[in-house]
C-alpha cells in the first residue's frame, strides 16, 4: 500500500484496502478476547486474594460475555467455502397463495433489507416487478459485504407463512410461501466460457415509480440460458449495458454453483430444466397465529419472537446452519 503506483489500479487497490479492513477486524477481535480472558483472570485473583465474594457476579458475566464472543468468532471460521467472503446476490419469489404471498415475499425483503443494514453491509436494488393490488411478485437484491453470501446462502429454499389473511375479510389463517435464491457475486477475474448460441437476450422497459421517473428506454435485459432454462433478469443499472453485465454476471454465478453440486466438469455438461427452488421443501415456517414461532426444519432451531426475527435478527438460524453443515462435513 505504500508503494508510489498503488493507486494506478483502482479497482485492485480497493480489494486490498477491503481485505487489509477483514485481516484487522480479525486480529482486533482475537485481541479483544485476550483481554476478557486477562480481565476475569485479574477479577478472580482479586477475590480469592481479598476473600471477596462480591466480584463473583462480575466474573459470571464476563464468562458469558467471553463465551458469545467466542462462539461467534468460531462460526466465522466456519465460512471457509470457496465464494463465502464474495457479496451475495438474493432472489425474493412469491409462490403460491396469492395476495398474501406477494405480501409476504415484501416481507421478506424488508427483513433481509434490515438484516444487512444492520451489518453494516450496503444494499441494491437490481430489480423488482411488484403488483398494484399488494406486494411484490419477485425482487432481486445485492448485498455487498464481507461474508455476505457465506452467510446468506443458509436462507436459499421455501419460506412459509401462517397468519390471519389481511385480504380475507372472513379472517381465516392462510398459508402461503416464496421462494429464497442467493449466489456469489462472481469477481471480475472470474470468468467461464458460455456458448453465445446458449442465450437468448431480451431487452424490455424497466418499471418505474411514474411520472419523470417512468422509463423511456428498453434499458432492463433478461437472459436465458437455452440448455439448462435458466432465467436472469436486471433493470435497475443506468444502462442496457449495464444491466446485460449485471445479468451475465448473475448467470455466470448459478451456472458455476450448478456445476459445482452436480461435479460437472465444463458448463457445457449441465442440462436440463432447472427449478432453483423446489416448493413442498420448505426450509423454515413462521407462524404468526393461533401462536407466534419460527421453525427452521433444517436444524429445528425455534425463536418466539417473530417481530424480532422479522425486523431482521435472523443471526441465530443462520449461526444453526452453519454449525449443523460443519458436522455434516
Amino acid at each position: 500500500m505504500s508503494k508510489e503506483d498503488f493507486w494506478n489500479d483502482n479497482e485492485s487497490a480497493q480489494n486490498l484496502l477491503q481485505s487489509t479492513k477483514v485481516l484487522k477486524e480479525t486480529v482486533d477481535e482475537y485481541n479483544s478476547l485476550k483481554e476478557i480472558v486477562e480481565e476475569i483472570e485479574i477479577l478472580i485473583e482479586i477475590g480469592l486474594e481479598e476473600d471477596d465474594s462480591s466480584v463473583e457476579s462480575d466474573i459470571e458475566k464476563s464468562i458469558e460475555n467471553l463465551k458469545k464472543n467466542i462462539d461467534n468468532m468460531r462460526i466465522k471460521t466456519l465460512l471457509n467455502g470457496e465464494y463465502d467472503k464474495n457479496n451475495a446476490i438474493v432472489s425474493i419469489n412469491a409462490g403460491t397463495g396469492g395476495l398474501d404471498a406477494q405480501d409476504w415475499a415484501q416481507m421478506l425483503l424488508r427483513m433481509y433489507i434490515r438484516w444487512a443494514e444492520g451489518k453494516g453491509h450496503k444494499v441494491k436494488l437490481l430489480d423488482l416487478i411488484s403488483d398494484p393490488a399488494a406486494g411484490i411478485k419477485t425482487a432481486v437484491l445485492l448485498v455487498e459485504g464481507f461474508n455476505a453470501y457465506g452467510y446468506l446462502k443458509s436462507e436459499k429454499g421455501v419460506h412459509r407463512l401462517v397468519r390471519i389473511s389481511p385480504f380475507d375479510t372472513s379472517g381465516k389463517r392462510h398459508t402461503s410461501f416464496a421462494s429464497i435464491d442467493v449466489t456469489p457475486e462472481l469477481d471480475n477475474d472470474i470468468q467461464i466460457d458460455i456458448n453465445q448460441s446458449d442465450l437468448k437476450i431480451d431487452t424490455y422497459r424497466a418499471s418505474g415509480a411514474g411520472g419523470q421517473h417512468v422509463n423511456t428506454t428498453d434499458s432492463a435485459v433478461r437472459v436465458t440460458h437455452i440448455p439448462t432454462g435458466i432465467v436472469v433478469q436486471c433493470q435497475n443499472e443506468r444502462s442496457q449495458h449495464l444491466n446485460k453485465d449485471r445479468a451475465m454476471k448473475m448467470l455466470m454465478a448459478k451456472l458455476i454453483e450448478i456445476k459445482e453440486l452436480e461435479q460437472k466438469e465444463k458448463i457445457e455438461d449441465i442440462q436440463g430444466k432447472y427449478s432453483q427452488i423446489t416448493w413442498g421443501s420448505q426450509i423454515r415456517s413462521y407462524v404468526f397465529q393461533p401462536y407466534k414461532l419460527v421453525k427452521d426444519h433444517r436444524t429445528n432451531a425455534e425463536v418466539g419472537n417473530v417481530d424480532s426475527v422479522m425486523d431482521g435478527n435472523i443471526d441465530f438460524f443462520m449461526n444453526e446452519y452453519l454449525k449443523m453443515n460443519k458436522t455434516k462435513n
